[in-house]
């Protein structure tokens, strides 16, 4: 019916069913109705193409000039997350007691995904730090940061990404998406690293969402053409 007589996209429909699932849950705790009529149903998997980006891209937001305080204090949140792969999530409930420091000084963050509850853990680099330092003490109850509420974030993200002149529209979880890609895979990071890094419960879902870049495929070709263009030769040449 929402396919077809609403037309609705697949997004659509599956917020929907999401929505309507829950309900029967909560009438069958209560005993409204015994038989859960969702039951063999499988719904259509939406395939989403994640958009990240690019280090140049990512140079310009933390360049920007940005006057407001509260627009600066997101771009520094979006920032944050580009450099640690945190979600919104993560960064508004990261406690000051999730910031550790191992034997030889360096700092880590050690949290359960607010998401799936599984270990995330990240070094903190030098830009994460200088933010954590930045906002010292302006965090409540044990917290970080004294993040906004997800609306007026993605209110200003949008605001962000105009002010920057980006030539497609700046989403906050774009950042844990540059994360994996343009900080990490573009750099070499191993993917088993990365998915230890971002929490994922196995490599496949690692594979899905961090996407590799055009630079890291002809970096590492141009690697294994040096490595081999010794050990084959065409017969006559």
């Amino acid at each position: 019916y929402l396919k077809t007589e609403q037309r609705m996209a697949k997004g659509s429909v599956l917020q929907h069913i999401i929505f309507l699932r829950k309900m029967i849950k909560r009438a069958m705790n209560k005993g409204i109705i015994t038989r859960n009529p969702f039951f063999g149903y499988v719904p259509d998997q939406l395939v989403s193409k994640h958009k990240w980006l690019s280090s140049e891209e990512i140079e310009k937001i933390i360049t920007a000039s940005i006057g407001k305080p509260s627009i600066d204090f997101v771009r520094d949140m979006f920032v944050f997350g580009v450099f640690t792969g945190l979600s919104y999530s993560d960064i508004k409930n990261l406690r000051k007691d999730q910031i550790l420091k191992d034997s030889t000084g360096n700092q880590w963050i050690s949290i359960k995904r607010q998401k799936t509850g599984s270990e995330s853990i990240v070094p903190l680099l030098d830009i994460p730090k200088e933010i954590i330092r930045k906002y010292e003490g302006t965090g409540e109850d044990d917290k970080v940061f004294k993040m906004l509420c997800m609306n007026v974030v993605c209110s200003y993200t949008k605001e962000i990404g105009k002010l920057c002149k980006l030539d497609k529209k700046l989403t906050f979880h774009m950042s844990r998406h540059s994360f994996a890609t343009s900080v990490c895979l573009s750099q070499g990071v191993p993917i088993e690293t990365l998915s230890q890094m971002m929490g994922h419960q196995n490599i496949r879902t690692t594979q899905i969402y961090a996407e590799i870049t055009g630079a890291k495929i002809e970096e590492d070709m141009q690697l294994l053409s040096e490595k081999i263009k010794d050990d084959y030769r065409l017969t006559g040449s």
